[in-house]
C-alpha cells in the first residue's frame, strides 16, 4: 500500500535484494506536512521510516502530522505463551523514532497502543459510525449491536450511547493462544426477528463472525448486518455471505475488483486500497 505526503503518493520500489527505496520531491514538504500512512506489510512500514528522513533532510523544522489507518501489529498487545514478543511495543518504538508532532490513529484495536504512542489521537469506532450512512440506518430502526466478544463489549457500548440505542449484546469465544483458532462460541440473548449488527475492528479470515453468524441465523435475526473498521479479509468475502445480509467497512485490503458492492461498503472517503503500491 502506497504512502502519501499531502496526497500525493511517494515514488518507491524495492531492489532485487529486499531493501526499500523511496523518493520524494521537495515541492511535496509544507510547514505542516500530513502524511497518511498505508501500512499492511513490511516494506510499508519500511517506505515510511525513509520518508520521514527525507522530510527531515529536507528541513529539520517541519511539523509532521502522521495518520496510520490501520497500526501494524496493535494485535499483539500482551504476551501469552513464554518466547514471543510484545509487538505492539516494537512497533509503537518505531513510529515513536519518527518524532511526530501529531500521530492519529483509526480505531486501533485496544488502548493498549496509544497509550504506547507520542502525541497520539484516535479516531474511534463511534466517530467513524457517527460520521457514516450507517448511522441512520441504525437509529432509524432501533437496531441491536452485538459485540463479538467481551474484549469488544467496551467499544460497542460506546457505539450504543453514542447513536442512543439500547440493546447491546455480548458473544463469547474462546481461542487457542498458540495456534489462534477460535475452539467455541457462545450466544445467549434473544434475537427473533431484530435487526442486528456486529460491531469489532478488524476481520481477518472472517471464523469469529462466521460462527457468530451461525448462531444469530439459528436465533432467528430478521437482519445481519457486520461492521469492522479494518477489512483484511483474508480469505475473501465467499464465506461471509451465507451469514450476512451486508458488510460496512471503514477501509478493505481487498483488490476492489474483489469488492461486491451489493455486499460490501467501504465508508471512508480516503479509502487507498485500490491504488497501486
Amino acid at each position: 500500500m502506497p504512502i502519501f505526503i499531502n496526497d500525493e503518493q511517494i515514488f518507491s520500489f524495492v531492489f532485487p535484494a529486499g531493501e526499500s527505496h523511496v523518493r520524494i520531491s521537495p515541492e511535496m514538504i509544507k510547514p505542516i506536512t500530513v502524511i497518511e500512512a498505508w501500512l499492511y506489510k513490511a516494506e510499508d512500514i519500511m517506505a515510511l521510516l525513509l520518508s520521514v528522513d527525507a522530510i527531515h533532510r529536507f528541513s529539520l523544522g517541519v511539523k509532521i502530522h502522521l495518520t496510520i489507518p490501520y497500526f501494524p501489529y496493535a494485535r499483539q498487545d500482551r504476551v501469552c505463551n513464554q518466547g514471543e514478543a510484545l509487538s505492539v511495543k516494537v512497533m509503537a518504538n518505531l513510529i515513536n523514532s519518527l518524532r511526530c508532532d501529531r500521530i492519529l490513529v483509526i480505531d486501533p484495536h485496544s488502548d493498549v497502543t496509544p497509550a504506547l504512542l507520542d502525541n497520539c489521537q484516535v479516531k474511534t469506532q463511534a466517530d467513524i459510525i457517527f460520521d457514516s450512512v450507517l448511522k441512520n440506518i441504525l437509529i432509524e430502526d432501533n437496531w441491536a449491536l452485538v459485540a463479538p466478544d467481551a474484549g469488544a463489549e467496551k467499544k460497542v457500548l460506546t457505539v450504543a450511547q453514542r447513536l442512543g440505542l439500547r440493546d447491546v449484546f455480548c458473544a463469547s469465544k474462546i481461542r487457542d493462544s498458540k495456534t489462534g483458532k477460535i475452539t467455541d462460541t457462545t450466544f445467549h440473548d434473544e434475537v427473533k426477528g431484530r435487526k442486528v449488527l456486529i460491531v469489532d475492528d478488524i476481520c481477518d479470515g472472517g471464523r469469529t463472525f462466521i460462527e457468530l453468524g451461525k448462531l444469530l441465523r439459528e436465533k432467528q435475526a430478521e437482519t445481519i448486518y457486520l461492521y469492522i473498521t479494518h477489512g483484511i479479509f483474508s480469505k475473501g468475502l465467499q464465506a461471509l455471505n451465507p451469514y450476512f445480509d451486508h458488510i460496512y467497512c471503514y477501509h478493505s485490503f481487498l483488490p476492489i475488483t474483489e469488492e461486491n458492492q451489493d455486499f460490501i461498503t467501504v465508508i471512508s472517503s480516503h479509502d487507498r486500497h485500490s491504488q497501486p503500491s
